[in-house]
């Protein structure tokens, strides 16, 4: 029996004081941050609110607004739930406090480019599409597939003299001239420096 009070004793918790307060925190450290991280699903934030459950037990502890804790670590997951459950709150209601007044938000919105490409932009794509579509009927099929291959395709040089049955010299000039016939014809939409690529 006495073994028994004497364990009984030992499991009890010790008053905790401002000046045991770091030994206290380390026994405690990893629970109560696997609570919070249970309750948040956010590493980075159950860890910031583990600490501040911990800075708010002190503050109490040191202002004595708890003179007996009768059980330390239920006290303390108390403050940590509620921690938890502020920043909760607090996320769902982020979004609306960011918000800009609604004169502004709509100002914003009217300045905000749109995410995919404008009419002008468009229609001067078809017209380098078709220009360029026609420029590459008027070369020769060597030249073509090669251009294609290249440019289109991604091929390396000795892949496409593979493909089409050409010395990897040969191709290179084909493609030389098609590169040279496709920019005296697209010069005023390209310049002369696009279609460069060996």
């Amino acid at each position: 029996m006495a073994a028994m009070a004497e364990a009984a004793g030992a499991a009890e918790p010790k008053a905790i004081t401002t000046h045991n307060f770091g030994e206290w925190m380390a026994v405690e450290q990893s629970r109560l941050s696997l609570l919070c991280l249970r309750i948040l699903r956010d590493p980075q934030d159950a860890d910031a609110a583990a600490q501040e459950a911990f800075w708010k037990a002190y503050q109490a502890l040191a202002k004595q607004e708890e003179d007996v804790v009768a059980d330390p670590g239920r006290w303390l997951t108390r403050i940590a739930v509620n921690t938890c459950l502020d920043r909760l709150r607090s996320r769902q209601w982020q979004f609306w406090r960011r918000r800009p007044a609604p004169d502004d938000e709509v100002a914003i919105l009217a300045f905000t480019p749109c995410a995919g490409p404008t009419p002008e932009a468009q229609a001067w794509a078809e017209q380098i599409a078709r220009r360029l579509h026609a420029a590459l009927g008027r070369l020769s099929n060597r030249q073509r597939a090669v251009f294609v291959l290249r440019h289109y395709e991604d091929r390396p040089l000795g892949e496409i003299g593979q493909l089409l049955g050409l010395e990897v010299g040969t191709v290179k000039v084909h493609l030389a001239r098609a590169i040279s016939r496709l920019r005296a014809e697209l010069k005023d939409l390209y310049g002369t420096h696009t279609l460069d690529r060996r």
